[in-house]
């Protein structure tokens, strides 16, 4: 029994259900010529889900991502630095003490998985370079492109498996890539501080988020085939990517299609006031989505449900 049918056969309520009406409207959304961006945000790519996203893109079932760069970086990071990973088996029970002295040894937890400080090392000497030329030629460059350069140009022996990685899928397939608020990420941290230290005279190497914004409304208009947003998780990956349609309608005044497709996984609560809980029917009233615009929330764990989900559409 494949995925699908399994989906299909088995979960019939809750959020199983919305699981089960989510993946078949999803095929049907793309086996109508539908493109799809999916959106990143917490710690998905050290939980390995390039497993199934890399089948994905291969697939070409994706068509464009919108990630933190957290997400971006730490899929290289995973590749380059798989053998010095750290898997941390009881990390309810981690005491600070016990988390001390991981940072004593270079390692930074992400929950159950310890990322060795001497990766971040590796791919920064990498990149520096890169950034060089960069600078030297007056260039400016989206953070995804620099990454896209190591993994094709770099010719580098990878420890991790290769076909699970989701950004050397992206980078094959040259798909988008958009990553708001990059600073926010380890890799932008390094460039502040080599800027701070007058390695470089300024940041802007890197094309930031309004660069994105504009490039992501440049890919939103260059084909008329309808789009769907998959939002995994909220924050400023789900937020930044789907504002594309407001901005264009409502500060550009372009007359523009509504997503035609939404869902989303995620497991936060929208008695809050955070985004990343606001149910979809919220974003009509921001001119996101439209009333008949097919909408699922999954309120489960993006970490079982995305790679059901991705699964599902084999």
């Amino acid at each position: 029994m494949s995925v699908k049918e399994f989906i299909k056969d088995h979960y019939k309520h809750f959020n199983a259900g919305i699981l089960s009406e989510c993946s078949e409207s999803l095929i049907n959304f793309l086996e109508n010529k539908g493109r799809l961006i999916i959106t990143l945000a917490g710690a998905m790519s050290t939980a390995e889900i390039g497993r199934t996203l890399a089948p994905a893109i291969r697939s070409q079932k994706i068509h464009a991502i919108c990630c933190t760069g957290a997400n971006l970086e730490e899929d290289l990071f995973k590749l380059i630095g798989n053998s010095s990973y750290e898997k941390i088996s009881n990390w309810r029970e981690i005491t600070a003490n016990d988390d001390a002295e991981l940072r004593d040894r270079g390692m930074n937890r992400v929950t159950d998985v310890a990322i060795p400080e001497k990766v971040i090392k590796e791919v920064e000497k990498l990149l520096i370079p890169l950034w060089e030329n960069a600078e030297a030629a007056g260039d400016k460059r989206f953070p995804h492109e620099y990454l896209y350069d190591i993994l094709l140009h770099a010719n580098l022996e990878f420890e991790g498996e290769v076909q699970n990685s989701w950004l050397m899928a992206a980078a094959d397939a040259n798909i988008p890539i958009f990553v708001p608020g990059w600073e926010d990420s380890t890799l932008g941290n390094i460039l502040t501080a080599r800027v701070i230290d007058c390695t470089f005279k300024s940041p802007d190497i890197i094309k930031g988020g309004l660069y994105a914004m504009q490039a992501l409304a440049d890919w939103y208009r260059e084909d008329d085939s309808p789009t769907g947003i998959l939002q995994v998780g909220g924050g400023i990956a789900g937020d930044f990517a789907i504002c594309v349609v407001p901005m264009l309608e409502q500060d550009v005044g372009i007359k523009i299609n509504r997503w035609k497709w939404f869902a989303q996984i995620s497991e936060s609560k929208a008695s809050y006031g955070g985004y990343s809980g606001a149910p979809p029917n919220e974003k009509i009233s921001w001119g996101k989505l439209d009333i008949n615009t097919p909408r699922f929330m999954i309120e489960s764990d993006a970490t079982i449900v995305l790679p059901l989900l991705l699964k599902s559409l084999e």
